[in-house]
C-alpha cells in the first residue's frame, strides 16, 4: 500500500536534505504508540537516533503528565514532554516545568458554573495529574465505553468527592477539563453548548470526548515557545499527528506528518502521509525525512 502524498515533488518539501528538520513534535495516542498503546522498537530506535543526530524531539500529548505511558520516559535521550494539549511543558530529565498556560480564573469559574448544569463525565488536569469525581470512578465500568478506555480511566485518574470544589480552589493551575460522552447526540449537542464560552479553546482527541483548554492552549503554542528557546524555525519542524489537537501544530510546522488512520483535516494538511500507527509510520516518516543513515 502506498501511503506517500508529498505536495511539493516526489522528493518531498526537504528533496534528501534532513539536516533541515531540527525538532520532530510527535503526539502520541494512534500516533506514535500503536493501537495497544505501545511504543515499538523500530518507533524508539529511529527516536533515539534521531536525538542522537542531534535533532529535538519533543512528545506533544493531550494526556496528563501522569497519565504519561513508562514508554515515554524509556526513550533515550528525550528531555522535553508537552502535556494537556499544550498546556504544561516539562523538562524530565531536570523534573521541572518550564512552561504552563493553563485556563484563566475566570473562565474556569464561567465553565465550571455551566459544566455543573449537564450530568457527564468530566475529567480535569491539575498540576499534572488528572482528576475525576470519585462515584463516577467507582461506577465507571457501566458506562458504553470501550473496555480499554476503562481501563485507562481506572489506572490513570484519581478520584475525588466533590470535584468542581476542588477544580475552583485549584484556579490558575487547571490545565485541560476532558469531557466524556456515551453518544454522540450528546457530544453534537455539548460542542455547540461550550462554544458560547469565552476565552478558552474547545478540541478533541478521540471520536467519544470534548477538551477544553485555556484561550491561547495548544501544542502549537508549546511547541512555539520552545522553539524560541531552542533557535529553531517552525520551518525546520516535522509534526506528527492523528487528531483534531494536532491539526494547530501540524499547520504551524514547516512539515507536517499525517499518519494513515489520522482524520481526513489532518491529512488535508499534511505535506506526507505516513503509514498508519500500527504500521510504524512515525518511525518511517523520521527514517525517510530525518536520519542520515
Amino acid at each position: 500500500m502506498q501511503y506517500e502524498v508529498c505536495k511539493e515533488g516526489e522528493q518531498g518539501i526537504f528533496g534528501h536534505n534532513r539536516k533541515q528538520i531540527k525538532l520532530i513534535a510527535l503526539d502520541l495516542d494512534r500516533t506514535t504508540l500503536d493501537s495497544n498503546g505501545k511504543l515499538s522498537d523500530r518507533t524508539k530506535n529511529a527516536i533515539e537516533t534521531a536525538i542522537r543526530q542531534g535533532v529535538y524531539v519533543v512528545v506533544a500529548t493531550g494526556r496528563a503528565l501522569s497519565a504519561l505511558p513508562e514508554d515515554v520516559f524509556k526513550i533515550g535521550g528525550l528531555k522535553y514532554v508537552v502535556t494537556a494539549n499544550g498546556a504544561s511543558v516539562k523538562d524530565i530529565m531536570a523534573d521541572k516545568c518550564v512552561y504552563s498556560n493553563c485556563i484563566d480564573a475566570f473562565a474556569l469559574e464561567n465553565v465550571v458554573s455551566l459544566l455543573s448544569g449537564y450530568n457527564f463525565m468530566y475529567e480535569f488536569f491539575i498540576n499534572g495529574c488528572a482528576y475525576v469525581e470519585k462515584e463516577v470512578y467507582d461506577n465507571v465500568e457501566s458506562m458504553k465505553l470501550a473496555e480499554r478506555h476503562i481501563r485507562y480511566i481506572k489506572n490513570t485518574r484519581k478520584p475525588i468527592e466533590g470535584l468542581f470544589d476542588f477544580a475552583l480552589s485549584n484556579k490558575g493551575s487547571v490545565e485541560n477539563i476532558n469531557i466524556n460522552f456515551e453518544n454522540q447526540g450528546d457530544r453534537s449537542m455539548m460542542r455547540g453548548v461550550l462554544e458560547t464560552l469565552e476565552n478558552v479553546t474547545l478540541t478533541s482527541s478521540f471520536d467519544h470526548n470534548l477538551e477544553i483548554g485555556g484561550a491561547t492552549t495548544s501544542k502549537a503554542d508549546a511547541i512555539k515557545v520552545l522553539c524560541g528557546g531552542f533557535g529553531v524555525s517552525l520551518e525546520n519542524v516535522m509534526a506528527c499527528g492523528d487528531s483534531p489537537n494536532d491539526l494547530a501544530m501540524l499547520t504551524a510546522a514547516g512539515f507536517p506528518v499525517a499518519v494513515g488512520n489520522a482524520k481526513d483535516e489532518l491529512k488535508a494538511v499534511a505535506k506526507y502521509i505516513a503509514p498508519t500507527n500500527d504500521e510504524d509510520g512515525v518511525a518511517e516518516a523520521i527514517e525517510k525525512f530525518v536520519l542520515s543513515i
